[in-house]
């Protein structure tokens, strides 16, 4: 899969903009592989404005498999170990995902689709889940797989890349070709804001509401199949929950009655205590993505762009950022994702 090509090897400075979860491996790799790094990103510290700020954070490569194609998982298996290498304390308690009776033919679809898991009966479940003990009659279990905070593991990343003596600069509201006259290679991850270079890239929908109750406890996402979406419902700090389902194929960021609606209906069937949560947010992110919801990463000479990471973001960036590297320092290409002119 991997070739060989010319690569600016000599160049040891490295600009890079957009400081969201693409942006910020690549950054941290470089830095640790010895590079001057300047990290770009035009919001501020919080980044708010970041597709990053409205992500799940599900590290789960061999659920991916029921509705996305093999490399997704390859490189998704692959960013695993480089969480694990990385950022030791990343959360790998696997995802479980569990079904009703009723819709028994989806959850063996979804058996079917996937693999590395076991099956669980009614038991097994609660063993690891004891707020679901008696609410579903078996589900999948998925024990290599993870899940990060979005936002808390975007600062986290910051500070490494600080620590390997790289540099951030935010409130930086710049474009290539402003860094175009500096000395070294300049990586292009600002998403949807790259369609001046890429006008095929398109803005993906996914809502997401928060919610709060110490009533329900949960240490791994949990996915729950329904003959029209998959609803996750991730754990965080603080009795929090984020649920999240939706692909609209909209640039709209407002969430809608439907969406709330369903997602809210879909949690309190997982947990009648849902029922009783308080909300604390509502919000939506722009996926960016290309017509084959397919990552790329596009060399022309010392300009790289990395981008489409669809919903896949904080589980394909690690893997992306090693092959950005591995091109810069052995010219070597993944077919697959990498386009070079």
């Amino acid at each position: 899969m991997l070739q060989k090509a010319k690569s600016p090897r000599g160049e040891s400075s490295i600009n890079i903009i957009g400081a969201g979860i693409a942006g910020s491996w690549q950054a941290l790799l470089f830095a640790r592989a010895g590079y001057d790094v300047t990290l770009h990103e035009r919001g501020d510290a919080a980044m708010m404005q970041a597709t990053s700020h409205w992500a799940g954070g599900m590290l789960a490569p061999w659920c991916e498999r029921e509705g996305s194609e093999p490399v997704i998982t390859r490189l998704g298996i692959r960013s695993l170990d480089l969480w694990r290498e990385h950022v030791p304390d990343t959360p790998f308690n696997g995802s479980l995902v569990v079904a009703h009776p009723r819709d028994r033919a989806d959850f063996d679809r979804f058996a079917r689709l996937t693999t590395d898991h076991s099956r669980l009966d009614a038991n097994g479940i609660a063993g690891l889940e004891p707020s679901l003990d008696g609410r579903f009659r078996e589900a999948l279990f998925f024990a290599g797989e993870g899940h990060v905070e979005p936002r808390s593991v975007l600062p986290e990343l910051h500070a490494k890349l600080a620590a390997a003596g790289g540099t951030i600069k935010f409130g930086s509201d710049c474009e290539p070709d402003d860094l175009a006259g500096e000395n070294g290679i300049v990586i292009d991850c600002r998403g949807l804001g790259a369609r001046d270079r890429h006008p095929d890239l398109r803005g993906v929908k996914g809502e997401m509401i928060v919610i709060e109750t110490p009533d329900v406890q949960l240490s791994r996402p949990v996915r729950f199949l329904h003959p029209r979406w998959t609803l996750y419902v991730i754990p965080r700090d603080g009795n929090r929950f984020m649920l999240g389902a939706t692909s609209i194929e909209s640039e709209d960021t407002g969430v809608s009655v439907r969406s709330a609606l369903e997602l809210l209906s879909a949690a309190y069937a997982v947990h009648p205590a849902f029922g009783e949560a308080r909300i604390l947010e509502f919000g939506a992110g722009l996926r960016p993505a290309f017509p084959d919801n397919l990552p790329r990463i596009a060399v022309e000479a010392t300009r790289i762009s990395v981008n489409g990471l669809y919903r896949h973001g904080f589980l394909l960036a690690p893997a992306l950022a090693e092959l950005t590297l591995a091109y810069v320092e052995r010219g070597a290409i993944d077919n697959e994702v990498m386009q070079c002119s």
